[in-house]
This record gives C-alpha cells, sequence and structure tokens, in this order.
C-alpha cells in the first residue's frame, strides 16, 4: 500500500484546519464588529465619560468650600450668636454689649474680604452669590432691631435704613435683564457709615462719644437715602437704555 502524505491528497490534518481558522481570524480588522477590542474599548471609553463627569462634579462641589464662602456662612453663623449677646441679661449690661459689638464688628470685617476674595482669586459660586447680601442684610438688619427694640435707636431710623437696603436688592433684580447697577463709591461710604454708627450704638457709650455717635448715625442715614435716590435714578436711566437698544435691535431685524 502506497503511503500518500494527506497534504498532498488535499486533506487537511487537524493542525492545519486550525492555521487556517487562526490565519482567518487575524486577518479580521480590530474596528471589525466580530473582533474583541470593539467592546472593550467602548466601555472603556464610556467608563472614562463617566469618571470625568464624577470628578468635575466632585470639582464643583468642592469650590463651595472656598475661603470666601466660609467668610459668608461665618457671618451668617454670627447673626443669631450676636442677638443672643446682644439681649443678655436684659440688653443693657456692658459687658455683654461689649461682646456683641466683638461679634458685630468680625461679621463687618470678613464682609470686606469675601467678596474681594472670591473675586481676585476667581472663587465667585452661585452660593456666595446668594449667601453674601443675606449675610449682609442680615447682621446690618438684626443690629438695628435690637437696638431699636431696647430704646437706643428710633424705629424710624431702623425702618429708613431697612427699607432702603431691601428696596436697593428688589430693584436691582427687577432691572437685571437690562444690566447691572455698579456699585458706587456713595454706596461704599455708606456701608461704611453705617457699619460705625451702629457699632458705636451697640457699645454703652457716654458722654462726648454719645453726641458722637448721634451725628455719625445722623450722616449715615443721609448717606442711606441720597444712594438710594442715586440707585433709583441709575436704574431708570438702565432700563430706558435698554428698552432703547432692543427696540433698535428688533427694528434692525425687521429691516
Amino acid at each position: 500500500m502506497t503511503g500518500v502524505p494527506a497534504s498532498a491528497a488535499g486533506g487537511s490534518s487537524p493542525a492545519g484546519a486550525a492555521g487556517k481558522v487562526s490565519a482567518v481570524g487575524s486577518s479580521k480588522t480590530p474596528g471589525s464588529k466580530t473582533g474583541g477590542a470593539e467592546p472593550g474599548a467602548g466601555g472603556g471609553a464610556k467608563a472614562a465619560a463617566r469618571g470625568g463627569k464624577i470628578a468635575a462634579a466632585a470639582v464643583n462641589q468642592a469650590s463651595v468650600w472656598n475661603i470666601a464662602n466660609l467668610l459668608t456662612m461665618l457671618r451668617l453663623v454670627l447673626v443669631p450668636a450676636f442677638v443672643a449677646l446682644m439681649l443678655a441679661d436684659g440688653g443693657y449690661d456692658p459687658a455683654w454689649r461689649s461682646l456683641a459689638w466683638a461679634a458685630f464688628a468680625i461679621a463687618m470685617i470678613t464682609d470686606l474680604f469675601d467678596g474681594h476674595l472670591a473675586r481676585t482669586y476667581d472663587l465667585v459660586t452661585d452660593f456666595g452669590k446668594i449667601a453674601d447680601p443675606i449675610a449682609d442684610k442680615a447682621i446690618m438688619g438684626a443690629a438695628l432691631i435690637c437696638l431699636s427694640a431696647l430704646g437706643d435707636l428710633p424705629w424710624w431710623v431702623t425702618g429708613v435704613i431697612l427699607g432702603r437696603e431691601l428696596g436697593i436688592t428688589l430693584l436691582r433684580f427687577i432691572v437685571i435683564r437690562y444690566g447691572v447697577i455698579p456699585a458706587s463709591r456713595g454706596g461704599k461710604l455708606k456701608t461704611l457709615t453705617q457699619g460705625v454708627a451702629v457699632g458705636m450704638y451697640i457699645l454703652a457709650l457716654t458722654g462726648w462719644l454719645a453726641t458722637l455717635r448721634w451725628w455719625v448715625m445722623a450722616a449715615a442715614v443721609v448717606l442711606t437715602v441720597v444712594t438710594g435716590l442715586d440707585y433709583v435714578r441709575q436704574a431708570i436711566v438702565l432700563r430706558r437704555q435698554g428698552i432703547a437698544e432692543r427696540k433698535a435691535a428688533l427694528e434692525e431685524t425687521e429691516a
């Protein structure tokens, strides 16, 4: 019997068949649908995308806890502490009033730094935009109401100052669609004068210092009214300009 090799007869051995299959499989491109690399690569890309979103969310969340916002939070915490100290022992004890003044002074000082830090180091957040003006109004409003409740300050002074602050804040929101009313030098001077005047009223002052604080408060009230009227004027001008610009843009579009 003559032995003929299987390869010569056109047959194939198991090893040869496996080699052909291997060759066919290796000829597939990595991007083909039957290749095993495609699903793994897609899953890895999706996982990386999800990881990136989680990391971005973590960064955004962490950015809320910056130094500027922490100072704002401190100011909010100081409000109830100030009220408790101000009204302790009937509200007329010089020692408690001194502690209340210290809390008020810390709150006013942090107000000078948090906004500056946020703008300088790009720490502006949505939380800070909302919480900062609330903290400002809260500490000043608490001090004025406590002083009037204790009979140290006429209620009409408290009404004028708080009415102006709340009214201007509301006015800013009304005209924000037309633009932003910038803080003026008069407004900053008003804030400083109010802080000094209220701080002097918190302390149990007598003699010429008691007389001096009356004049400082009078100056604060005048600045409060004058700067309030100036903000109203700016709001009216800003609204008119905004309406005129929109009208002009609409006419250009129609033309």
